[in-house]
């Protein structure tokens, strides 16, 4: 064992350390005889001196500083960590699973089919195009004259025009749009809509119809769009917009009124009467009986007019889709 003694305040007597084993021995103190006056040296210990531990730095005679108390609190402090963080998972799981058991699901979205596209005018065109006829007045000496528009509306190959193109013509010629050309006679008119029928005699192999709409819901600044054959020009198309509905105009030199039509801003001129109004999807809503002009002239001035297809063809006896 090692003995460490604080050096006492007489410096004339030298303190020295001793390992001991077995029985210990002390150490023995020799006075020396007064000598030179005391120099103070600095005390270097050696391993000698110190065969257990560190020695105290510092002077000889200084008193060490008290070690500081153990951290007792810090340790309990790190135990009661240590203790409770596996208690502390076990907590906190079930307190989030709690959490996520009552936090609101969102309700799905209501998802709504997006409207149908509008078809764009070429497509619309694709549609009536087909069924659109041009009707001819044949003369005397075969040669033939044009006349107007028509509609096929059936799979016979029956025609909606107006009156006024083919009344007083003795002999009737249509030209289908696939080059088909027949010879066709009036089945009905009705004068007061200026609305007739004919049927062809022979129709082509393949009659393509138009699909009759209902003007019903129609609105002001709707499509209009017309198909005839202005001046000859077959199967024209031109475009405007219903400008508006349950127009009545006076027939020139006829004591007769036409009402309930369908006013409109799509080009029309000769040639174009009896062909078919359409809406945007392709479906028939009229029959163009004429125009009006300030001027009297037959040309176009901003201002056409239709018969309703449920009154032209629901006079007929054709019940329109």
């Amino acid at each position: 064992m090692s003995v460490n003694r604080m050096l006492p305040e007489n410096p004339t007597i030298e303190h020295q350390f001793y390992q001991v084993k077995g029985t210990p021995s002390y150490p023995t103190h020799t006075r020396r005889a007064k000598s030179a006056p005391y120099t103070r040296r600095r005390f270097v210990p050696t391993k000698a001196d110190r065969p257990y531990g560190s020695f105290p730095r510092g002077r000889p005679d200084a008193v060490p500083e008290p070690a500081p108390p153990p951290a007792r609190s810090r340790d309990r402090l790190g135990t009661v960590i240590r203790r409770g963080l596996p208690w502390l998972g076990v907590l906190v799981i079930p307190v989030l699973l709690l959490a996520l058991a009552f936090t609101p699901v969102p309700s799905p979205e209501d998802v709504r089919p997006s409207p149908t596209p509008t078809p764009a005018m070429s497509e619309v065109y694709a549609r009536v195009a087909p069924a659109v006829v041009q009707i001819r007045a044949v003369k005397p000496d075969g040669t033939t004259l044009e006349a107007g528009s028509g509609v096929v509306i059936d799979e016979a190959g029956d025609i909606l025009t107006a009156l006024h193109v083919v009344q007083n013509v003795p002999v009737l010629s249509v030209l289908f749009a696939d080059g088909t050309e027949s010879r066709a006679t009036v089945i009905s008119e009705v004068a007061q809509s200026d609305i007739a029928a004919l049927r062809p005699a022979n129709p082509p192999a393949q009659v393509v119809a138009a699909t009759l709409g209902s003007p019903n819901t129609l609105r002001i600044g709707d499509d209009a769009i017309v198909v005839g054959n202005p001046f000859a020009l077959t199967r024209s198309l031109s475009t405007g917009v219903i400008s508006g509905l349950n127009r009545s105009v006076s027939v020139p030199g006829r004591n007769q009124t036409l009402t309930g039509l369908i006013q409109f801003d799509a080009a029309v001129n000769p040639g174009s009467s009896g062909g078919p109004l359409v809406n945007r999807d392709g479906d028939v809503i009229g029959i163009v009986t004429g125009l009006v002009n300030p001027t009297g002239t037959p040309a176009f001035s901003g201002v056409g007019f239709a018969v309703t297809i449920d009154t032209a063809a629901g006079a007929l006896g054709i019940p329109p889709d």
